[in-house]
């Protein structure tokens, strides 16, 4: 019986410690996150791009560099084309990103999440 309450005990303790480090997260991001675009960017970001790049885009991934605070520019250049603006000097020489010109009309959304927690200046129009 003992060994269920320590048992009980750390799990209450690590279910508190979880869900104190998700609301800080949440309260971090603070005004950006309550902005759609943001959201938006946000859900399109954690569903294609993770996988490479970093949960946290200010992290460099397994695969991907960090790439919070990219432009526009350079997020279209490399979704689309697989290539990288004008006089852009690359964080790593790897051609290893592909193309994904299904995210054409989210291009927007993610250059609103990754603009360091700021909605991007840029009209969002699809």
């Amino acid at each position: 019986m003992k060994d269920y309450k320590i048992l009980f005990l750390s799990v209450a303790i690590i279910s508190m410690a979880f869900i104190d480090s998700c609301s800080k997260e949440s309260d971090q991001s603070g005004k950006a996150a309550k902005d759609p675009d943001w959201e938006r960017g946000r859900a399109v970001y954690v569903a294609n791009c993770v996988a490479c790049h970093n949960s946290d885009p200010s992290k460099d991934g397994p695969i991907g560099p960090a790439i919070k605070g990219s432009s526009q520019e350079l997020i279209e250049a490399r979704i689309l084309r697989s290539s990288y603006p004008p006089n852009y000097k690359p964080k790593r020489t790897t051609k290893i990103m592909p193309q994904f010109p299904y995210l054409k009309s989210e291009i927007p959304y993610i250059a609103a999440f990754l603009s360091n927690g700021h909605p991007s200046s840029a009209t969002m129009t699809q």
